[in-house]
Formats: C-alpha cells, sequence, structure tokens
C-alpha cells in the first residue's frame, strides 16, 4: 500500500498539495469540517474526511495511519491570535502521535519589518498580534522536533495567487476585478518590489520538503518567480484578462479610519508595512539544496486567469433555466 499523506484544510493549498501528490500516485485523505470540499477533477481520487480539527477524537482518526501530514488549515483571518496556536498544538500532538512527520505551509509575518530581502535566519521581530503568533507557532513546532517529539520541516511563501485562491492580497478579488474591467483595490506603493508565490510553486515546494530527510528541522523559503512591483504583476493580470488596469490605492489614514468600523481592515492595518517598502523574499537555501524552477509570473497568470473563466462558466451554465 502506499503510504498515506493526510493534508489539513481544503482551502487552496490543501487542494493544491492534493493536486501534486495525486498526480505523483500518492495515498491522499483530504481533510475538512464539510467532508466535501469543492476538489474538482484533478484530485479525483483523494479520500475526503469530514472533521474538526480542534476536535481532539476526529484530529486522531483523521491522521491515523499517516506517514505525512501536511498542515495547511487556518482559522479564520481576524480569530489568529485566539485560534490558530491552539489549533497547530493540536495538530502537532495528533501527528506525534501517529508517528507521521509534519509540513507546515507558513507565510512571513513573523520577520516584521526589514529593509533586507528576507531569508530564513532573520529574527523574529514582529510586534503585531498575527506576526507574533506566526512566530509561537514555528517555534513550538521546532522545539518539538529538537526535543525528537516529531519530524517537522516548515516552508514559508510570499503573498500567494492561483485558482481558487481566495483571501489574498493577489487573490479572486484582484482576477475577477480584472476580467470584469472593474479597479484593482492596492495598498500603498504599488511601485515597490514585492514578491508573489503561484499556489502550485507553494504546493510544490511543501511536497519536495516532505520527500526529504535533510529539510526536517529548519524553515524553508519556497521559490517564487522573479520578484517586481505590484503594479507590475497587476498589469500583467489585467493585460492577459483583456481589460484595462485600473488602481484604487487605499493610503494608510484611509486603511486607519475604516479599521475604525471594519474588523478586517483592523487586521490588515497590522500588514500595512508589507506594501509600504520592498517585499523580497530570497529562496536562494531551498534552491541550493533542492533546487528551483518557479512558475514564470506570465504561466502563472494564464493559468489563474482560465480557473476563473472556467469557474465564471459553470456559474452561469448552473444558473440557466432546465
Amino acid at each position: 500500500m502506499q503510504p498515506l499523506h493526510v493534508i489539513l484544510g481544503a482551502g487552496a493549498l490543501g487542494r493544491a498539495v492534493a493536486r501534486i501528490l495525486l498526480a505523483q500516485g500518492k495515498s491522499v485523505r483530504i481533510v475538512s469540517r464539510s467532508g466535501h470540499a469543492p476538489l474538482g477533477a484533478a484530485t479525483h481520487g483523494a479520500e475526503t474526511f469530514r472533521g474538526d480539527i480542534m476536535d481532539p477524537v476526529r484530529l486522531r482518526e483523521a491522521v491515523a495511519g499517516a506517514s505525512v501530514v501536511f498542515h495547511c488549515a487556518m482559522p479564520p483571518y481576524t480569530a489568529w491570535a485566539e485560534r490558530f496556536i491552539p489549533m497547530t498544538d493540536a495538530i502537532l500532538d495528533a501527528a506525534a502521535e501517529a508517528g507521521a512527520k509534519l509540513i507546515f505551509g507558513d507565510n512571513l509575518y513573523m520577520y516584521g519589518p526589514t529593509s533586507r530581502p528576507m531569508t530564513e535566519d532573520l529574527p523574529d521581530l514582529a510586534t503585531g498580534p498575527k506576526g507574533r503568533t506566526r512566530a509561537r507557532m514555528a517555534q513550538s513546532l521546532l522545539e518539538a522536533h529538537q526535543q525528537g517529539r516529531i519530524r517537522v520541516a516548515i516552508g514559508r511563501s510570499a503573498d500567494f495567487f492561483g485558482p481558487g485562491v481566495g483571501g489574498s492580497y493577489v487573490g479572486q478579488q484582484l482576477f475577477e476585478a480584472a476580467l470584469a474591467g472593474k479597479s484593482f483595490g492596492g495598498l500603498k506603493d504599488l511601485d515597490a518590489p514585492h514578491t508573489f508565490t503561484f499556489i502550485d510553486d507553494f504546493a510544490r515546494g511543501l511536497v519536495t520538503l516532505s520527500e526529504h530527510e535533510e529539510a526536517l528541522g529548519k524553515v524553508w523559503h519556497i521559490p517564487s518567480a522573479p520578484t517586481i512591483t505590484t503594479r507590475q504583476f497587476v498589469t500583467m493580470v489585467y493585460d492577459q484578462a483583456g481589460t484595462r488596469p485600473r488602481f484604487q490605492v487605499a493610503t494608510r489614514p484611509l486603511v486607519a479610519l475604516l479599521a475604525l468600523f471594519n474588523p478586517m481592515m483592523r487586521e490588515i492595518k497590522e500588514m500595512l508595512y508589507q506594501f509600504e517598502q520592498p517585499f523580497i523574499v530570497d529562496h536562494s537555501r531551498f534552491e541550493a539544496q533542492f533546487g528551483a524552477s518557479p512558475t514564470p509570473h506570465a504561466e502563472a497568470i494564464r493559468r489563474t486567469l482560465d480557473g476563473y473563466r472556467r469557474r465564471q462558466a459553470s456559474v452561469a451554465a448552473a444558473s440557466m433555466p432546465r
């Protein structure tokens, strides 16, 4: 029998990891609260499991027999400080009990503002609650590895995009706006360099970490296409969509005002520094160890737009009278 790979979380990242594993002929179980996430044809053949990750009994059942567990789960953005650490602790305990490797799909919030390209040896200098939450989760996972409780690897990605990516800065809102010829709601400095990661590259990087013992006990920056400015990236999206790029930029004073009334804007306020200065991710450690061939932006954008076009066509077809 094929070793079992369990994916916790059926969001865009979890589904992308499933696609990569299934294409390799691996045995895959996807765990979500509903048990019937919109997986699509590319994930046909995966076992689905209905379970709340915060239910310890169901979580142990979900990861039973796993050789590798991928932590791709995430609570609502506005609830990270309260729920993310307990969730990750529960996943760590269950994976350790199962004797499985644990691969965590992380981001870059823990570093806080920095004036240099981000490398894995940067200290955790975030002062906001989301950045501190990310730092504490990574520290607890690496400590558990060092103590011999579990084998862990952490893969970190920049802002990601791709078919089915929802809440990202360059996610669903951008691509649907481009297809409709509407404005992109940007933040602060659109002309600062900013690294963006294609969701399939993120998933492929996590799978690579799961395959190599030398990846364990370390943090790795997942390879991304060459860094360009946000304006350049968004313009590429509109050009491929066949529409004219239009920008509406939210300044810091406007975000601060909106944060008084909007919980999501209060969360975004903490992360504004990422859009006020260069935000460049260095993946040279990963490349030196495992190689790197990230999808070029033009190809990744084309595939993402095709995904949204298919989705729109499917929605339109479903709404037709029968």
